[in-house]
């Protein structure tokens, strides 16, 4: 493309201190270094990790930053030394990476890159430690590798996944993070076989992502937790059977759990944060045969306490991060599921708005409404 090599002036979404509304900037973009590709961003989508670093409480305050991770797009130009993607590449930039060589990225079993696994406090690029962005000449700070609030951004070739150019970029840009992360935790890791129940905690986008897993998965039964009742309609369309509030109840939620399963779920997945509901999603499962995973990203001071009986009586806890996917590797492959209609995207999309009302997308999330918004960069 014309622009290769050179800096781009376009518009992003800028936040200059915590809690305060995106500004939008002329930001000047400058091009890849070495490792790196430069993205033109079609579609990006809030996700709740955006919204809790713009408000940045019991975090550290780094602004102003460039931020979203959700996104769509194409390569606009490569850097030195990137040789599987080119200009014209339909793309998914992903908050974590897979650099193909360290041991984490060769082994089978683990998708926690020793080189770009998430890091929240990086403002650079790993090449050199520089930003990408500026205003004025002052430098904006990049956002988990990938700051897609920007109809450019450059983001570490490690972090993009290249994927079928047929695939509509509005929908499949969900699955850069928040869709893939539930969806993985149940297919990849808490692994249902056909017929099984399967407890859900938290039904918000991650969590009905899990749900979709346990449908494509075959489970006979889904029951969905959730201190909020008004979200037991919606998750109805994605295959929640049961529905269980713990509030109405005077005693453990896993015992509810337990008793109207006569022993407890095959398999549970949990996606809130809340520790309380990491213990009663450990404690929910069927002894013998029970996996129970968690998804939901705890305080910094909580503690996991359970009896350790429950573990001899053959129950199984585990954890995933970004649903055990490699993002260059796994992620083109549910991209397929998707044009192959094995998995729906669809219905977790709620909200569209322009780029220009991109704050509208934090006040639906902050209100509660919806799952998922996707701002169109076009407009």
């Amino acid at each position: 493309m014309s622009t290769a090599g050179q800096v781009i002036r376009c518009k992003a979404a800028v936040a200059w201190e915590s809690g305060k509304p995106l500004s939008i900037e002329e930001v000047e973009v400058a091009p890849p270094q070495k490792d790196e590709v430069r993205i033109k961003i079609l579609f990006t989508s809030l996700c709740h990790t955006d919204v809790y670093f713009w408000d940045a409480k019991g975090q550290n305050p780094l602004f102003p930053r460039i931020l979203g991770h959700e996104a769509g797009g194409i390569v606009e130009s490569v850097g030195e030394g990137v040789t599987d993607l080119k200009p014209g590449d339909h793309v998914l930039p992903i908050f974590t990476g897979e650099c193909k060589e360290c041991p984490h990225c060769l082994s089978e079993e683990s998708n926690m890159c020793d080189l770009l696994r998430i890091n929240t406090d990086r403002v650079g690029m790993i090449n050199d430690g520089k930003s990408r962005f500026s205003i004025n000449g002052k430098p904006i700070y990049h956002f988990l590798g990938t700051s897609t609030f920007s109809e450019y951004t450059v983001v570490h070739v490690g972090q993009v996944a290249k994927i079928n150019p047929h695939a509509p970029l509005d929908k499949v840009c969900v699955l850069s993070c928040g869709m893939s992360t539930g969806f993985g935790a149940t297919v990849n890791v808490a692994k249902p076989k056909k017929g099984q129940s399967v407890a859900i905690f938290g039904l918000g986008a991650v969590g009905l992502a899990a749900a979709e897993g346990a449908r494509v998965s075959g489970a006979s039964r889904i029951i969905g937790i959730d201190l909020n009742p008004s979200r037991f309609e919606q998750a109805n369309k994605f295959g929640v059977t049961d529905f269980v509030n713990p509030k109405d109840y005077n005693k453990p939620v896993q015992e509810v759990i337990v008793e109207m399963t006569g022993g407890g779920v095959d398999r549970s997945v949990e996606c809130t944060g809340s520790i309380q509901a990491m213990i009663s999603a450990f404690e929910c499962v069927h002894d013998g045969w029970g996996v129970a995973v968690l998804v939901g990203v705890p305080n910094k001071d909580d503690a996991f306490k359970t009896h350790p009986v429950n573990l001899l009586n053959e129950k199984t806890l585990k954890g995933t991060f970004f649903g055990n996917y490699k993002p260059r590797s796994d992620i083109p492959a549910v991209v397929e599921k998707y044009m192959n209609k094995e998995l729906e995207l669809d219905k977790f999309i709620t909200h569209t708005v322009p780029f220009s009302e991109i704050n509208k997308a934090f006040e639906l999330m902050l209100a509660g409404e919806g799952l998922r918004c996707v701002i169109r960069m076009d407009t």
